[in-house]
Order: structure tokens, then C-alpha cells, then sequence
């Protein structure tokens, strides 16, 4: 038991004050690093993460966000560091060692947090439907192939990059009890990734949906039996303010119809060059925002990648069709593949041809978001051992309410260029669905 204490105070003395350097933050302030993890802030690899807008092409309608992944990554390190120091201190409390925490975890959870973005290139998230890598896979990749991060993983800060790796990657086996619970931390409900980006994301656009109370949440975290997570019963509504900030931020920044105008070009032009094999995946790993755009550059004679320019010059298709999502209609439901809504896509050009001869198959898009989920995996404590999941307990977010929350979300939407009329759109939309309705359009 003395060695445990022993222990749990030279950690919490080592995460609160051997980190004497310093990063000024617009969102918290001064942040604190140690020497070595400001060596990994400036390896080639970290550096690159800012010449990568967070919320991409955003800044068109919030001229504020312009913050990058390497912004939002130092968060990240930041708010994991305060969840450590509650993590050892609860443990320091109780004396019941529910995780058998080390000196060498401690420094691999921080540097995932730090690096989880890693991997991470411009529009990742908007490209999941291509079956392109997902970005924590391309992250741990370059965590074992960079030399210079390794020696700093290895070298300067005394722990394996192979449990950097397993907290990161998800795919990855985790060999240890501490290293699953780390990994189940940077991605829960509260975890410190989704507490940054939906602060540093509400600070820069300028908007107040999306701040947290941070310094409450940490403060407030319980270890169960299970070595899980939880939080007291008052403080709840903590968690249904982070879930509420989540819908509000999607609404109004992250699937505003301009975000999502840009955010389809993208898709449309990459998924079209990958199609006709003028790129492979490989060649969009790796990029920042200007070398990515330069693929239009690179490509002129495949006029598809021209959307990439005109997003980049804000020239973007205008949304001249849009319904709520409806998870029984049966042609939302086709919409859902984009192999049947490449179908539509055509089935649509091809009407709007026959007045405007000068429409290319690329300028007509047919968007529709992902579903997204506002449930949450933290545990309620009702009182001394009694702890409940957070939808049996919440009156508010209800599994049901969840489903209808996010469903209310997704719009299908349909964009096109701005010389088109709304009502000549929707007219031409309505013909489409009907004759799909009818199976007279029906290819597959």
C-alpha cells in the first residue's frame, strides 16, 4: 500500500511540475510540456498538422476558423493531462488500485493524445465513404516509421510506441489493462478530444454552442469497480450539455448547407479520380490543405478535381433542394450507397441537360450526412456502488430521443450551380423520385 501512495504522489508531483515549458493557447491559456513532449510538438511530421484546417472549409463562413490540427492536438494533450492528474489523485484517495497505473502509461496516454491526429489529412472525415484508411490507422503507421518520434517515445520519455499505438488505433491489440482503459478515455463521451474541438471550434467561429465546462467535468470523474468511468448524479447535466453542444455545433458550423457544399465537392471530385483511376489512395495520404489542392493543378485534363479549386476560391455549388432525412423512405435509403446515388446523380443530369447544355455530370451533387450518434458510454453514480448507464438514468436523452436527434440532423440535399431555379429543382427532384418510386430508373 506504501508503494502504491508512493508511487501515485511522484506521478501527480511529476504531471504538475516537471512540465515548467510553456505553449500559449488562445483557448487555455499557458500550457505545459516537458522538454520531450515539446520535441514531439516540433517533429516534421507534428509540424505538418498545421498546414491543416480543423474544420476545413469552414473559414468560408466563419472567417475566424482558421485554427489547425496542430492546435487542436496540443489541446488535447493539454485537457489529457489535467483527466491524468484526476486519474491519480482519485486512485491517491481510495488507495484501490482499480488500474494499475505506471510511469511509462501515463507518458504513452499523453503521447497519443498528443498525436492522435497524426495521420490525419485535409477532408479525412468527409471521405470515409471511399474506403480510404482511417486516419488513426495512418497515424500509428507514421508513429513506428518516423525515426525522430520514436526516439522521442523511446528515448526521452521511457515508454513504447507500440502502446502509443494501441491507444490511438483501435485495431490494435492492447496488452494491458491500462493501456485499454487509456484507449477507452481519448475516445469516450467525455474523452479529451471531443472537449477541445467543441470549445477551440466554438472559439474560433465565433459561436457559443460549443463551450464546455471543462475544469467541472475532470473534476468530476469517478473510477468504478470496473475501471471504467463515471460521473456523479449532479453532475449530469454536464454530459447533456456536451451532448446538446454537439447537436448545436453540427447544425449550425459543422453541416451548415455551405459546409456541406464544400465538404460534397470534395468528395465528388476526389471519389470521381479515384474512380477513373487518375488517383490511387496513396496519392491523397500525407497532404496538407495547399498540396491537396494542388491535385486540380496536377490533373487539368480531369475536369472533375476543378471542384477542388473552386472550393478553395469559395465558388461553390448552391443547395437548391433539401428534405429532412426519413430512415423509411425507401430512396433516402438508396441514397444511402453511393453507388445508387451516383444512379440518381445521373438520372438528374440528365434532366437538367436537356435546358442547360452546358451542366457537366460533376456539377450535380446529391448530399446526404452520415449518421452520427449523440449516445453516451459514461456510467450515472446513484450512490455508494450503485452506478447506472447514462440513458437509463437521463430523462432527456432517451435512446429514442437520440435516434430522433440525430435523424433530424440529416438532410438530403441536392446542389447544383446557382444559375439553376429552386422551384425548376425541386420539380426535376420530384420527377427522379417518382420514377425511381416507379422503378423506370431503376439500374441496378
Amino acid at each position: 500500500m506504501t508503494t502504491l501512495k508512493n508511487f501515485l504522489i511522484d506521478e501527480i508531483v511529476y504531471l504538475t511540475g516537471a512540465f515548467n515549458e510553456t505553449i500559449r493557447d488562445p483557448v487555455w491559456k499557458d500550457i505545459p510540456f516537458t522538454k520531450p513532449f515539446k520535441n514531439l510538438v516540433m517533429t516534421e511530421a507534428m509540424q505538418k498538422l498545421g498546414r491543416i484546417k480543423q474544420l476545413g472549409p469552414v473559414f468560408h463562413l466563419y472567417p475566424g476558423a482558421v485554427h489547425t490540427r496542430l492546435n487542436h492536438s496540443i489541446g488535447v494533450f493539454h485537457i489529457a493531462r489535467l483527466m491524468a492528474v484526476a486519474f491519480l489523485r482519485s486512485e491517491l484517495h481510495s488507495l484501490q488500485e482499480k488500474i494499475p497505473f505506471s510511469h511509462s502509461g501515463v507518458n504513452a496516454f499523453l503521447c497519443a493524445a498528443l498525436l492522435h491526429d497524426l495521420g490525419h489529412f485535409p477532408y479525412a472525415h468527409a471521405l470515409k465513404e471511399l474506403s480510404l484508411k482511417e486516419h488513426e490507422q495512418l497515424g500509428a503507421q507514421i508513429i513506428e516509421q518516423d525515426a525522430s518520434i520514436r526516439h522521442i517515445i523511446e528515448h526521452e520519455l521511457g515508454t513504447r510506441v507500440e502502446h502509443v499505438c494501441a491507444i490511438i488505433d483501435e485495431n490494435r491489440p492492447s496488452d494491458t489493462a491500462e493501456i485499454s482503459f487509456y484507449r477507452s478515455v481519448l475516445s469516450g463521451t467525455l474523452d479529451p478530444d471531443k472537449l477541445d474541438y467543441l470549445c477551440r471550434d466554438a472559439f474560433f467561429c465565433g459561436v457559443p454552442y460549443g463551450v464546455q465546462d471543462v475544469s467541472y467535468i475532470i473534476g468530476h470523474l469517478l473510477f468504478l469497480e470496473s475501471g471504467a468511468l463515471g460521473i456523479p448524479l449532479q453532475a449530469k447535466a454536464s454530459v447533456e450539455h456536451l451532448l446538446f453542444s454537439k447537436y448545436l455545433m453540427y447544425q449550425n458550423v459543422y453541416w451548415h448547407k455551405s459546409t456541406r457544399a464544400a465538404t460534397a465537392m470534395a468528395k465528388k471530385a476526389i471519389g470521381m479520380a479515384l474512380d477513373a483511376n487518375v488517383l490511387t489512395q496513396e496519392d491523397l495520404y500525407g497532404h496538407d490543405d495547399a498540396s491537396l489542392f494542388l491535385l486540380s493543378k496536377q490533373n487539368e485534363s480531369f475536369a472533375p478535381l476543378r471542384l477542388l479549386n473552386d472550393v478553395k476560391n469559395n465558388h461553390l455549388l448552391e443547395e437548391r433542394f433539401a428534405v429532412p432525412y426519413d430512415a423509411n423512405n425507401p430512396f433516402m435509403m438508396r441514397c444511402e450507397s453511393r453507388q445508387s446515388r451516383q444512379a440518381i446523380e445521373l438520372s438528374l443530369f440528365n434532366l437538367l441537360r436537356k435546358i442547360d447544355e452546358q451542366l457537366k455530370p460533376f456539377e450535380v451533387i446529391i448530399d446526404i450526412p452520415e449518421q452520427i450518434s449523440f449516445e453516451s458510454d459514461i456510467h450515472i453514480v446513484l450512490g455508494e456502488g450503485d452506478a447506472k448507464p447514462f440513458d437509463e438514468v437521463d430523462e432527456l436523452f432517451t435512446k429514442p430521443v437520440v435516434r430522433t436527434v440525430s435523424d433530424s440532423l440529416r438532410k438530403l440535399r441536392v446542389f447544383v450551380p446557382g444559375r439553376f431555379d429552386v422551384s425548376f429543382i425541386e420539380a426535376a427532384m420530384f420527377d427522379v423520385m417518382k420514377g425511381y418510386s416507379c422503378g423506370t430508373n431503376d439500374s441496378q
